[in-house]
């Protein structure tokens, strides 16, 4: 045997090793496609850390203090993610559509909303004309069959919010489920284990053998898993994926949801789920946070042979300048990657301060807000008073909703989540490539152009909201959420003369999928990107 074969039998038995230190299962593997960075590439076929059984998630329920066994097993799930190559086993092949004359990568990413309309969402992907409601007018009919081919033709999807083994959305992997119907690899990374009495159908909160609730019934122990995460699938083979959770919390969705919520807190929640008819939880017990869940992709159509999907969900209960702190722990993980990168997921971009509140947080801290006070002496000293707050505010939330990038104007029309895209414009790899922030009109599906818009959809003022409550009041209830950022070959973010190889392209917000159905898919529009592999043979007009 050569010196190369024997070091590749170590490096595989190191591998096995380690894997089964760390409670992970793998399968034999095989000899895959041949790239540029190694002459013989092979793959997991299937690896899994050991998820809780039905009695250890009743014990993992109990409140703040844990069996110190259980609370190690969870720390392993939340950082050891599944990954699942058996669509490379059954020879998947992606769908390379074509972009700009040439054969590109197409993205979706979507916050599935848990995954609960899943049999619907296969349906429209695998017998979409089954979906096209000959009561729609034509246009709207076109369209949403343009959206329905663009999630058959994707080759990647990035999904935020998806169970596995919930009673909610029918017990199944929702990862697992879709990425069979679209015959992809996949790879699904813990956010949160489920713990609430409402999962588990038992109150273990005395800490004792905990008292079975009316609602038991629906519980069925033998199905229960109780995660809930994020997902990446992938026609293209999977070479490795990691899961880093946020040191920067937010939120602790165990102890604050656990020990109840202010008067305040609770009315507002009550106060959304009447005025939009929004799905909101009143209490939501969990274990875990928000994580990143890093994928490395086999392309070979890429220089480099590999692309990194960095998929993430950032807090929502929380304030901007944490969504911030998660965003910089996570660009910090990124920083060193020499290929293309795509960084996708629910940012929670909502231009404000969601943390949960209290009463006397909020008297506090107007108390002590020179802002706050001087701004109520300006308007109350000149007359304008109460119509002077309500056409500012309003102003400033029209200006901010659909745009999370908009200008950040101190005290007259502040934007919070401003930071947030100046920090990701500025960021730079160690390789001197930077987020492609361009938006050329030639390069989207509407014609518009700014920031970003070569990579998420713009209209003719901020962008295409990729959420919305059953029942938004006009432009209320509606938010541009969810993002996808680019990094390919460009230097500099807005560069309109470098290289387009790779770079985004016709980027959609699918709201047709949604609003062109009887019953919407999920609470989240899929976005999509269209990335050539080649300098795209795009006719670009001179201005």
């Amino acid at each position: 045997m050569t010196q190369s074969g024997t070091r590749k039998r170590r490096t595989a038995l190191a591998i096995l090793v380690v894997a089964a230190i760390a409670g992970i299962a793998v399968l034999p593997r095989a000899t895959a496609f041949q790239g540029p960075e190694s002459a013989e590439l092979v793959y997991t076929r299937f690896a899994s850390p050991e998820a809780f059984s039905y009695s250890e998630l009743v014990r993992l329920s109990r409140g703040l203090e844990a069996e110190p066994e259980l609370e190690e097993r969870l720390s392993v799930l939340r950082t050891v993610p599944f990954v699942n190559n058996e669509a490379f086993y059954r020879q998947a092949e992606p769908a390379r559509p074509e972009v700009a004359g040439v054969a590109g990568l197409r993205v979706v990413m979507w916050n599935i909303e848990r995954g609960t309309h899943l049999d619907r969402i296969i349906q429209a992907i695998s017998d979409p004309r089954s979906l096209l409601d000959a009561g729609l007018p034509d246009a709207d009919r076109h369209r949403l069959a343009e959206e329905l081919e663009i999630l058959q033709t994707a080759d990647v999807f990035v999904l935020n919010e998806a169970d596995w083994g919930l009673a909610r959305s029918g017990y199944v992997n929702v990862a697992a489920e879709l990425a069979e119907a679209l015959g992809m690899n996949w790879a699904y990374g813990v956010e949160f284990v489920e713990v609430d009495p409402v999962v588990t159908g038992r109150d273990d909160s005395s800490g004792g053998a905990g008292e079975t609730l009316p609602e038991s019934g629906d519980v069925d122990p033998g199905r229960l898993r109780a995660l809930h995460g994020t997902a990446v699938l992938s026609r293209y083979p999977i070479v490795d994926a990691r899961l880093v959770p946020f040191d920067t919390t937010g939120y602790d969705w165990n102890h604050a949801e656990r020990n109840g919520m202010s008067p305040l807190e609770g009315g507002r929640r009550l106060a959304a789920s009447v005025a939009f008819q929004a799905r909101i939880a009143p209490r939501e017990i969990r274990r875990g946070g928000r994580t990143a869940l890093l994928v490395d992709l086999d392309v070979a159509d890429l220089p480099e042979g590999r692309l990194t999907i960095a998929a993430t969900h950032l807090e929502g209960r929380a304030k901007p300048e944490i969504r911030r702190a998660q965003m910089e722990e996570l660009l910090a993980q990124i920083r060193d990657i020499r290929h293309p990168v795509i960084l996708a997921g629910d940012m929670n971009t909502s231009v404000r301060d969601e943390s949960p509140i209290s009463l006397r947080q909020q008297v506090l801290g107007r108390l002590g807000s020179t802002v706050f006070w001087t701004g109520v002496g300006i308007k109350y000293l000149t007359g304008v008073g109460l119509l002077y707050d309500l056409a500012s505010n309003a102003a400033n939330y029209l200006k901010n909703h659909d745009d999370p990038t908009a200008r950040h104007i101190p005290f007259v029309a502040p934007n919070p989540e401003k930071e947030l895209f100046e920090m990701l414009e500025d960021f730079r790899f160690d390789d001197g490539y930077a987020f492609d922030f361009r938006g050329d009109r030639e390069r989207t599906i509407n014609g518009t152009s700014g920031t970003l818009a070569n990579s998420n959809q713009r209209d003719n003022v901020g962008f295409a909201v990729t959420f919305q409550f059953d029942r938004p009041i006009g432009p209320i209830g509606k938010f541009k959420l969810d993002w996808i950022f680019v990094k390919s070959y460009l230097d500099r973010p807005r560069d309109s003369t470098a290289t387009y190889r790779f770079a985004p392209h016709f980027s959609r917000t699918l709201s047709m999928v949604n609003l062109g159905l009887e019953e919407p898919l999920s609470d989240h529009h899929p976005i999509s990107i269209d990335l050539p592999f080649d300098e795209p043979r795009l006719q670009v007009k001179a201005d």
